[in-house]
């Protein structure tokens, strides 16, 4: 038992440290990274999408990433904003990482990128251990999830920079208690700021290009508690201001059903497959 955790402290510091040079080097060329986490089903694509294109109808170039274990269903939606897309097919890997998030961006990301997109795999479970070298680490819940599930995923809610619930045209079919849930939210991350949006109805409009926008002018960050308890928080001398390290403080196994082909997570930064193009937007995709 001491060896396998001995393994998952090993594997999360190289990706720690994969992460903060990636950090650095966007940093350096003046691009925010936003890494989206949330369920399946979230409304996080459809979200995405209306920001894309918001994004470009203010001229403010922007690219997004988005990871599925299989399919090009989302980067082929997202393209439709017209802005770079790429698709990362991991094949079963419940997670990105951040030296496989390194290999896919390079020769690709456009030099002007001032804000990058991060659609993670959707799962409240793995990703949340993972650090991409973000600016900003926002988690999303619909309001179909239930007003409990921030206390079902504590480390993915605990280490969120900003908490988005989605689908609230529809809260008061599905009877969605939004103090109940914001409570909840508040006792796993004191301070976190949570927005209301609808993508149908376009409510919260621009809040994700905005914030993102902020934190890259240099706008403060929240830091999550969880994350001043780790003792990670870095100096901010790149002009990020949140944590160098994620805290994994709920013993992060992985035995949760999903497919790991080569554990302990071997990377996978292989660029390579077909590009095809929407539109004006570039889906490339990408096995890993």
């Amino acid at each position: 038992m001491c060896r396998v955790v001995d393994l998952q402290q090993a594997v999360l510091a190289k990706n720690d440290a994969c992460a903060h040079t990636l950090r650095e080097d966007l940093a350096a060329r003046g691009t925010a990274v936003v890494n989206l986490l949330s369920s399946p089903g979230s409304g996080k694509t459809a979200l995405l999408e209306r920001e894309l294109t918001l994004a470009r109808s203010r001229d403010i170039p922007v690219a997004a990433l988005t990871a599925d274990l299989a399919t090009e269903n989302d980067a082929v939606r997202l393209a439709r904003s017209g802005v770079p897309v790429k698709q990362v097919l991991t094949d079963g890997l419940c997670h990105l990482e951040a030296e496989m998030l390194g290999g896919h961006l390079h020769g690709w990301l456009p030099a002007d990128t001032r804000l990058l997109f991060i659609e993670n795999v959707g799962n409240l479970v793995c990703p949340a251990s993972y650090d991409l070298g973000e600016t900003l680490r926002i988690v999303l819940a619909s309001v179909t999830e239930g007003e409990d599930k921030p206390l079902k995923y504590p480390t993915a809610f605990g280490l969120a920079h900003l908490v988005v619930v989605t689908k609230t045209d529809i809260a008061e079919a599905v009877s969605f208690d939004e103090a109940e849930f914001r409570a909840n939210v508040e006792r796993i991350n004191p301070g976190v700021e949570v927005v209301l949006t609808s993508a149908r109805r376009g409510e919260g409009d621009g809040v994700l290009v905005d914030r993102a926008l902020a934190a890259r002018d240099g706008a403060p960050v929240h830091i999550p508690v969880m994350t001043r308890k780790s003792h990670h928080v870095h100096d901010a001398d790149d002009g990020q201001p949140h944590d160098e390290g994620h805290h994994h403080g709920e013993g992060h196994s992985h035995h949760e059903g999903h497919h790991h082909r080569d554990h302990p997570h071997a990377s996978r930064a292989q660029d390579g497959g077909p590009a095809h193009t929407t539109g004006s937007g570039t889906v490339a995709s990408s096995r890993s």
